[in-house]
């Protein structure tokens, strides 16, 4: 006998979030548009497909912005944005935390990505089946810095471990190269990228995502004391354009990757395959019932991570490092 399917009554805050969106993003452009120059620390790629949507279906304009984005070190740009010389980056939570140790003004403003987007890869069959079986391998990264370090020590942390007790090989960026020729044990790597990569190539792995052990700020939209108090109205179309890009690349990805191959270079002739599980598994880590908000809870954790790793010296008043103040 078949049966009926029936949709419930009630309306998901997700739901809500996209009207919402729908609602306040549906007016004309402005006439004038601010010009926004958006470092995204990272080359064009498909994992930042929400902000081309937001580009392409009008959400900047219709926020009155200009956008421009800038491929540059996350580094140099929470350091502009800390001196005002650009209002808006997108970082990792480690860098806003080692930012304001410096005194710099700096404040998160909106969660991307829920779940810090960093995992260790290694071979099926190398007895790594825990962080707690890192003890004694040879972990390469790209250096001692950035979201790959961070994501590493966090892991090490969670199973009591320390920097000591594995060998680290900086490799630059040839995770993929050092795990499939033997010369690490173990790699560290953004979870949307190398593992995707490996598993194409038919390497069994196993992965440990720092997200699965411990909860950490992640990659999100950076501002500045200065802009939030003198121009909050822009901080908030900045984050309401970015928000419904995200939405839209959620609810329909094939579209988001058409989208995509405009500002991808040779995006349309890659492995189709393997891009775009790159952008679903991206998905994956942005998902969220409250889109946008930062977890207290993983901004203590990431200070306790940097704390253990010596990288700041003090406890920071996390309260003026992010807010969900600028949320819909």
């Amino acid at each position: 006998m078949s049966k009926t399917l029936r949709f419930p009554f009630y309306v998901s805050r997700f739901t809500l979030f996209v009207l919402f969106l729908l609602t306040a993003c549906g007016g004309k452009p402005t006439a004038t548009l601010t010009h926004v120059r958006l470092p995204l620390g990272y080359i064009p790629n498909v994992q930042f497909a929400p902000l081309y949507v937001a580009v392409e279906k009008g959400y900047f304009a219709d926020a009155g912005i200009q956008i421009e984005f800038d491929y540059s070190f996350e580094t140099d740009a929470t350091a502009l944005v800390g001196a005002d010389e650009l209002q808006f980056a997108v970082v990792s939570g480690e860098q806003v935390l080692l930012a304001r140790a410096q005194g710099l003004p700096v404040v998160y403003v909106m969660a991307w990505y829920q779940q810090y987007p960093v995992s260790v890869a290694a071979k099926a069959g190398q007895g790594i089946q825990s962080p707690a079986d890192l003890r004694g391998k040879t972990i390469g990264l790209p250096g001692t810095y950035g979201a790959n370090y961070i994501g590493l020590r966090a892991l090490l942390h969670a199973a009591g471990l320390s920097e000591s007790d594995v060998t680290l090989d900086s490799i630059g960026y040839t995770q993929v190269e050092a795990l499939a020729t033997g010369r690490d044990q173990a790699v560290s790597v953004y979870t949307t990228n190398e593992p995707v990569q490996l598993r194409a190539q038919g390497y069994e792995l196993t992965e440990l995502r720092v997200a699965d052990y411990v909860q950490l700020a992640s990659n999100g939209l950076l501002s500045n004391e200065k802009t939030i108090a003198e121009n909050p109205d822009l901080v908030r179309r900045m984050v309401r354009a970015i928000l419904h890009g995200i939405s839209d690349t959620i609810a329909n990805p094939e579209e988001a990757y058409q989208i995509s191959e405009k500002y991808v270079e040779n995006l349309a002739q890659a492995d189709q395959t393997v891009q775009k599980q790159v952008l679903a598994t991206s998905i994956g880590l942005w998902k969220a019932d409250r889109p946008g908000h930062s977890d207290p809870q993983a901004w203590e954790n990431m200070q306790a991570v940097l704390l253990d790793m010596g990288l700041i010296s003090a406890t920071l008043d996390l309260s003026k490092a992010f807010t969900n103040a600028f949320l819909p």
